[in-house]
């Protein structure tokens, strides 16, 4: 294994290659020489300035750089029949990922993106009771950190949800509205958007990187029942539907709480990519999928440009 970039994110993931059993972590690329340094002091492991330095070393890698070049990378390492792990989002724009997509598929490689939230067991603990929803809910809100600020919060946040709800869903988009505001950068910090499936079930997503408190929450309604995912803490809930007794009262349902087995997120996405490199089977989370989510985020993101310059436009009279 290779890990390309060695920022916040990428330190993550060489702790996990370092501790799983099977896996020789051969490097770390990392364009700044102080980092590498600290990264060589701190994991005992070599370092590279240039990810070319791995080619013919490596026969995967993790890549946890900046979206602007995720392509580019992604694109060399492909060329070289590396298989892929590659942060979200895929890529900056739908023909860079088509590019990607092709080219894993034409030379039967794995290339897997890090939607990391389909491994957490709120979620997987609830999959097998998703039947008919008619809306799903979800906020992706927190304080302002200063990472990923080189993309629309859209990009940055909401793509985790957009991924789950399309992966629940599994059905067209037929119709959405967003809007957002831009706070301390000069992309969108805050995104709501309304969706309309083709099956005829909604959602609802907020998406915030400047709120006061850290909250990642999902509710799926359903004609029966309403389920929950508190990501977090990796809990979930079932709520019955409100019934109505003989004489006509209704009887709110109690919410029980739905047995969970916790995961740490970004090694049961590690250790799934692992599986697939070894087994030569689709990833859990596949280029496709990552395209399918880009594809809605653009399409959000660009509703949102329409309603600034709309509010502009008529600001202007």
């Amino acid at each position: 294994m290779g890990v390309v970039g060695g920022g916040y994110f990428g330190q993550f993931h060489i702790e996990k290659y370092l501790n799983i059993e099977g896996v020789e972590l051969v490097g770390v690329v990392d364009i700044d020489p102080s980092r590498c340094r600290e990264i060589e002091r701190r994991y005992l492991v070599r370092t590279y300035s240039k990810h070319s330095d791995l080619f013919g070393k490596v026969q995967s890698v993790s890549i946890a750089i900046p979206t602007s070049f995720h392509h580019p990378i992604a694109r060399e390492f492909l060329l070289q029949g590396v298989d892929v792990l590659l942060e979200k989002p895929i890529t900056r724009t739908l023909e860079e990922a088509d590019e990607l997509i092709a080219l894993a598929e034409s030379r039967g490689l794995i290339f897997q993106i890090g939607h990391l939230e389909r491994f957490n067991g709120g979620l997987l603990a609830i999959e097998g009771m998703i039947q008919h929803p008619f809306l799903i809910e979800s906020q992706r809100l927190g304080p302002f950190s200063g990472r990923g600020v080189e993309v629309d919060v859209v990009l940055d946040l909401m793509v985790h949800d957009i991924d789950i709800v399309l992966n629940l869903v599994r059905s067209r988009v037929k119709h959405l509205e967003a809007s957002g505001r831009s706070v301390f950068t000069s992309h969108f910090d805050i995104a709501n958007v309304n969706m309309e499936f083709e099956n005829g079930c909604r959602a609802n997503l907020t998406a915030s990187r400047v709120s006061e408190e850290k909250v990642r929450k999902t509710w799926i309604f359903q004609p029966d029942r309403t389920l929950s995912i508190d990501y977090l803490s990796q809990k979930a809930f079932s709520t019955p539907r409100a019934s109505q007794t003989e004489q006509g009262t209704s009887i709110e349902g109690v919410a029980e709480e739905i047995p969970v087995t916790k995961v740490d997120l970004l090694e049961a996405e590690i250790r799934s990519f692992l599986h697939s490199v070894r087994d030569r089977k689709e990833p859990k989370v596949s280029g496709r999928d990552g395209r399918q989510v880009l594809e809605i985020a653009l399409q959000i993101i660009q509703k949102m440009k329409e309603g600034v310059n709309s509010v502009r436009k008529f600001s202007t009279f």
